[in-house]
């Protein structure tokens, strides 16, 4: 009898080890993400550099990201992880103690926001490329897909207990977040599971730029996923403009802050519940018809945002509009990861966030501007004219078109061996 891959996935105990400190983690740094920018103007009373601390991050990974690839696939995965949450608790606690002492400096949220962006950009690109090992190819969507779930979950709940926590004392967000990545440090260690295939005897002593161009090339080689990782960039310059976007249509229709909050509450409430199907999805459904099926209801639904009359429909469109994305995601990103060979994951996962990461950054840069000079309305109309590109391209694509369900395809003797390392560590 067949097992379905998602059955049994909280039975896995690394696995569900892995995504409870994740959880934790994720609601760690909701709280501090709210805190920070509070606490620069408090120092300084700029919202330039209440910004400047909040984009260092985003810097940091398109800085950082392809290097961070190439050492996940040279060291080893779960001791990078640890340490990477290691550093973030000493960094996060550092900023707690400096508030208590009223002795916090510009100069010392800097560093932090650097360094913790490093070290986030590290943990990020081993945790995904480590993910195949820890659950097995058969429940490697589903995995996904409960993981989607669950930052959907904070997302929804997260911002009521960052505000919470704020409340209390302007210390407590820092110290509970410096707790979260030291229980994420200590589920990690008790994880059994080999997070990497073997590679003893492998090339080691190449340049990093060499491993870089190792990763790029094999990627681009990949047609179905060089070509939706380019979709996927450009999709996700729309995106980023979006966010602004839909802030200042809902303060058009005379949303309070409440109600933007809503707002948002539906698309995540959205983006959660496509993220619990997902899994039967992307197993049911080829890669091609979601990524088709994706882009034309994005093209469709978001001209929707032009037409609403309050900001409750607006909710409504929001929540619409997200439900598709996560069994897109997840279905490209087990395609991507069930044919990448182990020792090239770090490699092509920090290459496909480097080129979506930026390009996010590109459009919410741009979406102030084009709003200045277009209007909300007709940037809406122009996204929903670029969505509709992007859906007419993909349905042209044969390789998209032929693409089988994700996860069917793997490397030769990879899912044997990621079965088996699995089961060993059950």
């Amino acid at each position: 009898m067949k097992t379905p891959r998602g059955s049994g996935l909280f039975r896995n105990r690394d696995f569900s080890l892995l995504l409870s400190g994740q959880l934790i983690s994720s609601i760690g740094d909701q709280a501090q993400s709210m805190a920070l920018p509070l606490t620069v103007l408090a120092l300084t009373g700029s919202a330039g550099e209440a910004g400047l601390v909040l984009g260092l991050g985003t810097i940091s990974y398109l800085v950082f990201g392809l290097v961070a690839g190439a050492l996940v696939d040279r060291w080893d995965r779960k001791t990078t992880m640890i340490w990477c949450e290691s550093g973030r608790t000493v960094l996060t606690a550092g900023v707690a103690v400096a508030l208590w002492f009223e002795s916090l400096t510009m100069t010392q949220l800097y560093a932090t926001a650097v360094l913790g962006g490093i070290l986030t950009t590290l943990f990020q690109v081993a945790n995904t490329a480590a993910l195949p090992n820890v659950v097995g190819p058969r429940q490697l969507s589903a995995a996904l897909g409960r993981s989607q779930s669950a930052a959907g979950a904070v997302g929804i709940f997260g911002a009521p207990l960052a505000g919470v926590l704020y409340a209390l004392g302007r210390t407590v967000p820092y110290a509970v977040n410096a707790v979260s990545f030291a229980v994420s440090a200590a589920s990690l260690r008790l994880m059994r599971a080999r997070f990497q295939v073997d590679r003893q005897g492998a090339r080691t002593k190449a340049r990093v730029t060499t491993e870089i161009r190792e990763g790029l090339g094999w990627l681009w080689r990949q047609p179905v996923i060089r070509f939706l990782t380019l979709v996927s960039a450009a999709d996700k310059v729309r995106y980023g403009a979006g966010y602004l976007l839909i802030i200042t249509l809902a303060r058009q229709l005379g949303a309070s802050p409440l109600w933007i909050g809503v707002v948002f509450s539906g698309a995540a409430l959205g983006a959660m519940a496509g993220a619990l199907v997902s899994d039967r999805a992307t197993r049911r459904f080829p890669l091609g018809l979601i990524a088709v099926v994706m882009l034309w209801l994005e093209a469709l639904m978001f001209p929707l945002y032009a037409l609403a009359p309050d900001p409750l429909t607006l909710a409504a469109v929001a929540a619409a509009e997200s439900l598709v994305a996560p069994v897109y995601m997840v279905a490209m990103t087990t395609h991507q990861l069930a044919i990448t060979p182990d020792g090239l994951r770090g490699r092509t996962t920090s290459a496909v966030w480097t080129l979506t990461t930026g390009a996010l950054s590109i459009g919410t840069l741009a979406g102030g501007a084009l709003i200045t000079a277009v209007g909300a309305e007709t940037l809406v109309w122009l996204c929903g004219a670029w969505l509709l590109a992007l859906a007419v391209l993909t349905t042209a694509n044969r390789a998209v078109r032929q693409a089988p369900p994700a996860g069917t395809t793997a490397p030769h003797g990879e899912a044997t061996l990621a079965i088996e390392t699995t089961d060993a560590a059950r």
